[in-house]
């Protein structure tokens, strides 16, 4: 049974909206409303310069049964980030595929998409989708796989069996790598 607390439609209304900053590839936003007492209140946010939609890619070995994460230097951390492969589509989520050989030499077979999703929802409106893909390990492309990164990229590709993952993020996390929340979200919380 699905219950619901305090449905009520939004009093909150955006009368107005000024860009604060703008960058190569973010715009910095305050956007203004009026709440639910009349009163004018901001809100500060960022949007991308290009419309997209981010794509995540869960790639899994088969037979084996790894999975494929990556650990990737960010500029905004100014450190490692354990994730799983991603990129910017401005086409379709068959734009993760093309990430996945891009990022980690591997070449895969797309197995589901999610509908759209949001995340970081606090700053920003940006679309994301996740898909799942298997990638045969008995395919000769996937036996010596070269990655295909941008200048401004270095990633280090992980296979790790599923049943490790925990611990071997955990001990990552100790020695000073930043943990991506969705790896976290799929391996970790055993919901």
């Amino acid at each position: 049974m699905i219950v619901v607390f305090n449905r009520r439609e939004s009093a909150v209304r955006k009368i107005k909206e000024e860009i604060l900053c703008e960058g190569r590839w973010l715009i910095f936003l305050r956007s203004y409303f009026l709440n639910a007492q009349g009163e004018e209140v901001y809100w500060e946010s960022v949007m991308r310069r290009t419309r997209g939609t981010s794509v995540v890619v869960i790639a899994r070995l088969v037979p084996s049964g790894r999975y494929i994460l990556i650990k990737q230097f960010r500029q905004s951390l100014n450190g490692f980030v354990i994730g799983f492969p991603a990129g910017i589509t401005y086409s379709d989520a068959g734009h993760g595929l093309r990430e996945l050989k891009e990022e980690t030499g591997f070449t895969g077979r797309l197995t589901g998409t999610s509908p759209v999703l949001k995340t970081t929802i606090g700053i920003t409106d940006e679309d994301c989708q996740v898909i799942t893909v298997d990638v045969d390990e008995n395919d000769p492309r996937n036996q010596n796989p070269l990655q295909e990164l941008d200048p401004s990229e270095e990633i280090e590709v992980l296979l790790i069996p599923r049943d490790d993952i925990k611990a071997f993020l955990l001990r990552e996390q100790e020695n000073g790598t930043h943990i991506a929340a969705g790896v976290w979200y799929i391996f970790c919380l055993g919901a």
